[in-house]
């Protein structure tokens, strides 16, 4: 018998066998090695090996002031990005955290109002996406909602103890948009909003 780990779903499956799941490291994350068969296109069963990420799942949300003509947007510093060759490993996005138990739109609406300052009521979903399934399980829900500037009722700038130190920046959705073709903005979420956005002609 499989010991699944917490959180995790195994559809049932006639083409994959999971015969084992070990656990590599249990740190801040959590990483698995996962053993299993495979039955391929011509019906041959093949054993392999991957190793899954398992972070929690999470939600981001794009929120613009459609009288402003502007979008709400974070900086903050990612280590990741840093040592991937990310000159001041800061980046661009949209308000985003992980559900913590939570379900997607109350997780989101904790997110805004830490991160930036913003009290927002039902969000709209537009999708759920996996972000990098080759070797991370988080699945992501992603949301809109409007905003007006008397939204704002605090100062945002995420949680001290957790080290976040956040930027809230208003931007023309025009200058996002082009933030975006010249590099500014590399945040994979970040630019499937915005083009989101402008598919959806939110700005006329």
């Amino acid at each position: 018998m499989v010991d699944i780990p917490k959180g995790w779903k195994l559809p049932e499956n006639d083409a994959i066998r999971v015969e084992d799941i070990e656990c590599l490291s249990d740190n801040w994350y959590h990483l698995y090695r996962v053993t299993f068969d495979l039955k391929r296109q011509n019906g041959e069963w093949q054993r392999q090996q991957r190793e899954a990420y398992e972070r929690g799942n999470g939600a981001g949300i794009l929120l613009y002031n459609r009288d402003a003509g502007t979008v709400i947007l974070t900086r903050q510093f990612r280590l990741p990005t840093f040592v991937n060759g990310n000159e001041t490993g800061m980046l661009i996005e949209v308000p985003a955290g992980l559900l913590d138990d939570r379900d997607p739109a109350s997780a989101v609406i904790a997110e805004v109002e830490e991160e930036t300052g913003y009290k927002i009521g039902k969000p709209q979903k537009l999708f759920d996406l996996f972000m990098s399934p080759g070797s991370v399980t988080e699945r992501l829900h992603l949301f809109m909602a409007e905003v007006k500037s008397e939204h704002r009722e605090g100062i945002g700038g995420g949680l001290h103890e957790e080290g976040e130190d956040i930027h809230v920046l208003e931007i023309p959705i025009k200058d996002a948009i082009a933030m975006v073709a010249d590099g500014r903005i590399r945040d994979a979420k970040t630019v499937i909003l915005l083009q989101h956005a402008m598919l959806a002609k939110l700005f006329g």
